[in-house]
């Protein structure tokens, strides 16, 4: 039992492989290039792009190519053209067949059962055919300037033969033509020898039109660079005018800002100059006041050494007299008590001792106060002449504390006039000398003393400092 179904199932599976097998062998394809042509049972059809099953013995099917046939068209004996002129002509054609239903079996009947090279030859006897008219129809000239128009023709005259088999002309191109005769050589030297006429000619005009321009920009450029120079110099002399003009105007300006600056420094130095001497004055006017307390203060010191000396004159000598006198006194007073017991007559003559010695002592006194009183006259009349020596001792000092200032200027600038006389360094001198000239009015307005009497009392005391006169030690 196990036997008969593995029998049965086994030929089950071959029946399905064989059947597998017959349908694969009667499924044919047509491919994007190809026609199947199916004729037998059931009529004449045409497979393109897909598939279909082919039943055997009762149908049967053929392949057609739809792909581009390109071939040469070259007939063998010369084409005439319609001036009698033989020339070969050598082109390529490019024909396939037409894709409708219609023309892939008007193409089967023609060349299903052929080979291409068969179908080839027929399709270039139908070009050559043709294209022999149509060469008859044209020029030499109109075949060789204008192939196109010749391809042109080809296509629209071919095209009703060739689709009553199916085909059509994708393009028709003419690769060359020659002819035996050299009529295609000739053909071009009378134009070639016009255009080297007109090539010539038209260079001869060119070299004349460009002589005749460039004679015309060297007249213009000369023109133009004449007229250029002329406005340069014109230019240039303006410039130089203008220039000119400028420096004068800037000398001018710098002359005046160079004398206005020379009258600005000579104010600001005069201005210096008096401001430095008024205030040298004020200074020396401060340091005589300084001079006059110093004075006054050393007056007051010497007065008061005076009293001191004549209090001390007081207490060294006339109180030093007075209680020697008292000790004398005392002295001689225990003495007299002393002697009273020796003798009477010593007494007195012990008495007499004391009294001339007290005496002697009381003049000493007398006469050391009455030199004390001298000298402080001494003293007081001295006080004038030294007030005078020590003025005129410092009276340089001044002068020189006022010309002080002028030490530390970097630099003078002298303007004069000429006007009184003195210029340069005589007008500076001469200023000087006027500064110095000032001072003893500047003692005077200060001290309110006068320097021709304090002189003349100077003068005056010559003789009696050379001893003519009376001292205050005479005195």
């Amino acid at each position: 039992m196990t036997n008969t179904v593995v029998v049965i199932v086994g030929l089950c599976l071959l029946a399905v492989i064989v059947l597998m097998g017959l349908m694969a062998k009667m499924f044919r394809k047509a491919g994007p290039n190809e026609a199947l042509i199916v004729y037998g049972f059931g009529g004449t059809r045409v497979i393109k792009g897909h598939g279909t099953v082919i039943f055997p013995m009762v149908q049967n099917c053929r392949e057609l190519s739809l792909e581009l046939m390109g071939f040469d068209v070259a007939p063998q004996q010369d084409l005439y053209t319609k001036q009698g002129v033989a020339v070969t002509v050598e082109a390529v054609a490019q024909i396939k067949v037409r894709s409708d239903q219609e023309s892939i079996l008007t193409a089967a009947e023609q060349f299903l059962t052929k080979t291409p090279p068969q179908r080839e030859g027929l399709i270039r006897l139908v070009m050559e055919g043709h294209l022999r008219g149509i060469i008859g129809q044209l020029t030499v000239e109109q075949i060789v300037k204008e192939p196109e128009m010749v391809a042109d023709r080809m296509r629209s005259t071919c095209s009703d033969d060739l689709s009553k088999m199916g085909l059509e002309v994708v393009s028709f191109t003419i690769k060359e033509v020659r002819d035996k005769n050299e009529y295609i050589t000739n053909m071009g030297r009378p134009d070639i020898v016009r255009i080297r006429r007109d090539a010539d000619v038209a260079a001869a005009e060119a070299e004349r039109d460009t002589a005749i321009r460039r004679a015309n920009a060297l007249r213009e450029s000369a023109v133009a660079k004449a007229a250029a120079d002329q406005e340069r110099v014109i230019a240039e002399t303006a410039s130089l005018a203008r220039q000119a003009e400028a420096q004068r105007d800037l000398d001018i300006q710098k002359a005046q800002y160079e004398e206005q600056s020379r009258r600005q420094q000579a104010q600001a130095d005069k201005a210096y100059e008096i401001q430095t001497n008024i205030m040298q004055q004020q200074v020396t006017a401060e340091q005589v006041k300084v001079q006059q307390v110093e004075k006054e203060q050393q007056i007051k010191v010497q007065e008061a050494e005076i009293l001191r000396h004549e209090k001390e004159l007081i207490s060294t000598v006339l109180k030093q007299a007075e209680i020697e006198r008292q000790r004398i006194e005392a002295l001689a007073a225990a003495e007299k008590m002393r002697l009273a017991t020796e003798a009477e007559g010593r007494a007195s003559a012990i008495r007499l001792q004391g009294e001339a010695e007290a005496a002697v002592i009381f003049q000493k006194g007398e006469a050391e106060a009455k030199a004390m009183n001298v000298k402080a006259e001494a003293y007081q009349e001295w006080n004038q002449a030294a007030v005078v020596d020590r003025i005129i001792t410092n009276m340089a000092d001044v002068v020189r504390a006022m010309a002080e200032p002028l030490s530390k200027v970097d630099k003078v600038t002298i303007v004069s006039t000429g006007n009184d006389g003195a210029t340069g360094v005589n007008k500076l001198t001469g200023d000087f000398t006027k500064i110095a000239a000032q001072v003893p009015a500047l003692f005077e307005a200060l001290s309110g003393m006068d320097m021709r009497e304090l002189m003349s009392n100077v003068t005056a005391m010559k003789p009696r400092a050379n001893g003519t006169g009376s001292s205050p030690e005479a005195k």
